[in-house]
C-alpha cells in the first residue's frame, strides 16, 4: 500500500512544520507529507522538499486553492495564523475555507488546531475585561473555538486538538526574562500562582501524527495536549538553572498587562485574565499523559531548556507572546 497523504497546512510555521518532520521521520512510513505554504520558492518550503516533502501552494484566504491542495489526501491538518492578520473575523473565515475544501476532498481525518472560545467563561456582558474587535473578549482563542462549528457541522471526522502556550514564545516573541533593576532576571506573567500548561511547538506537530496514526479513536473528539503544567515560579526556578542566572518571577496584573501597548497586549492580558479566574478547567483540559501517549518523545521543560536555552534572548527584547 502506498503512504496515506496528509495535507499540512502552514508547513513552514510551527505546528505545521513539526507535523511535516514527524511524518518524514516516522520509520513506518505510513504517511507521507504534502506541506501546504502560500511561499513554494521560500528556503523553509525549499528545506521541506529537500527532505522529501510534497510542496504545494495554498492560500487560505483562496477556497479553491485549498481544494486543489487537499485533492487526493487521505488527512489534513488544519491551522489558522492570527497573529500574522490579527483578525478574529480573518482567522474565522479561513478556518470556514479550510473546512468546505475538506469536506469537497472528502477527507477520512481532519485535524482542527483550536483553542476554547472563552466568551463561554467570560460572555461580552462580563465586564470585567474589555470587549475587543466588537465581540471577542480573547480573539485568538474566540474566533478558533467559535470556528470549530464548521468542521462539526459540515460532519467532517474531525480531531478537534486545543493546544498549549508555546516554551517558543521565550524566543521568538519576546515572553522571556527582561532584566531587573537589581541585575537578576525577571519573568513577568499575568499568572498569579496559577498553572500555564505549556509544550515545545515542534511536539504539537508529533501529537497530530499520533493522531492519525491512531486511527478513527480521536474522530469526532475534542482533545487537549502540554508537555508540562508549570506556575510562574516553577517557570522561572527552571530558566534560572538553565541559563546559570536568578530569574526572579513576578505576578503582573492582567489589566496592567493589557496596557502594555505591544500588539496583541489587549488580546494577551485577557487571554492571561481567563487562565486565572478558570484555571482549573483550562488546565484538566490539556492532557500531559495524553500527549506522551501520542508522543512518546514528548519533551519537559527541563528538556526543551536543555536544547534551545541559548536561543533565549535575554538582554533586550520587546515584550509580547503567543498562544499558539
Amino acid at each position: 500500500m502506498p503512504p496515506k497523504v496528509i495535507a499540512v497546512v502552514g508547513a513552514t510555521g510551527a505546528q505545521g512544520g513539526g507535523l511535516v518532520r514527524a511524518i518524514l521521520n516516522d520509520k513506518s512510513g505510513e504517511f507521507s507529507a504534502r506541506a501546504l505554504t502560500r511561499e513554494v520558492n521560500s528556503g523553509k518550503a525549499r528545506e521541506l522538499a529537500r527532505m522529501g516533502a510534497e510542496v504545494v501552494a495554498a492560500d487560505l484566504d483562496d477556497v479553491q486553492s485549498l481544494e486543489r491542495a487537499f485533492a487526493g489526501a487521505y488527512g489534513a491538518y488544519c491551522v489558522t495564523f492570527f497573529w500574522h492578520h490579527m483578525s478574529a473575523e480573518r482567522e474565522s473565515a479561513q478556518a470556514r475555507n479550510m473546512a468546505v475544501a475538506a469536506k469537497a476532498a472528502g477527507l477520512q481525518h481532519v485535524i482542527w488546531s483550536t483553542l476554547e472560545d472563552m466568551r463561554k467563561w467570560v460572555p461580552l456582558s462580563d465586564t470585567r475585561m474589555p470587549t475587543l474587535q466588537g465581540k471577542y473578549k480573547v480573539p485568538h482563542f474566540d474566533a478558533k473555538g467559535e470556528a470549530n462549528k464548521f468542521f462539526v457541522e459540515m460532519g467532517l471526522p474531525v480531531t478537534l486538538l486545543n493546544t498549549s502556550f508555546y516554551w517558543d514564545n521565550f524566543i521568538h516573541f519576546g515572553a522571556g526574562p527582561k532584566p531587573g533593576p537589581g541585575g537578576e532576571l525577571v519573568l513577568a506573567l499575568p499568572l498569579g500562582d496559577k498553572l500555564l500548561p505549556g509544550i515545545a511547538a515542534e511536539d504539537i506537530g508529533k501529537c497530530a501524527l499520533g493522531v492519525f496514526k491512531a486511527g478513527r479513536e480521536f474522530v469526532g473528539k475534542e482533545i487537549g495536549i502540554a508537555g508540562e503544567h508549570l506556575t510562574g515560579r516553577q517557570l522561572a526556578g527552571k530558566l534560572s538553572r538553565a541559563l546559570g542566572r536568578e530569574v526572579r518571577y513576578e505576578h503582573v496584573p492582567p489589566e496592567v498587562y493589557r496596557s502594555f501597548g505591544f500588539p496583541g497586549a489587549d488580546d494577551m492580558g485577557n487571554m492571561f485574565h481567563v487562565q486565572l479566574d478558570f484555571n482549573e478547567p483550562f488546565v484538566a483540559a490539556r492532557d500531559v499523559g495524553l500527549a506522551r501517549r501520542l508522543n512518546p518523545e514528548l519533551q519537559s521543560f527541563d528538556a526543551w531548556l536543555e536544547r534551545h536555552k541559548h536561543e533565549i534572548p535575554i538582554e533586550s527584547a520587546r515584550t509580547a507572546g503567543d498562544q499558539g
